[in-house]
């Protein structure tokens, strides 16, 4: 299970946050996890609230924002997001595609205190 590593490199990043910061702990943690990203989304989040105890995000609130698979047809130029597995552009079903967003997790944003 890749989330457990996944979730101490996070929490490692949290604590320098909180220090380079002169904050006392983190409150809120947003993450963005692409589709394609090859996270599972519920087994992040009870990584996260597994790990979390003793921490500086022990009492933090963990938001996870699902991202879609984003693609550029590289035949019409239209960015679309797809709306199901499926790799044709929407708008010419080009198979000629390149994806945008969706296969990466970020951290979006932390609120510290």
């Amino acid at each position: 299970m890749h989330e457990y590593s996944i979730v101490q490199s996070l929490l490692e990043q949290c604590e320098q946050y909180v220090k380079d910061n002169n904050a006392s702990k983190v409150t809120k943690l947003i993450v963005k996890i692409g589709v394609l990203s090859g996270v599972e989304p519920d087994l992040l989040q009870t990584a996260f609230d597994t790990f979390k105890e003793k921490t500086v995000c022990d009492n933090a609130q963990f938001i996870i924002n699902h991202q879609k698979v984003v693609v550029e047809c590289l035949d019409c130029n239209k960015t679309s997001t797809l709306q199901k597995h499926e790799f044709l552009c929407p708008s010419c079903n080009s198979n000629n595609l390149n994806v945008v967003d969706g296969e990466d997790m970020f951290l979006m944003s932390l609120e510290l205190e």
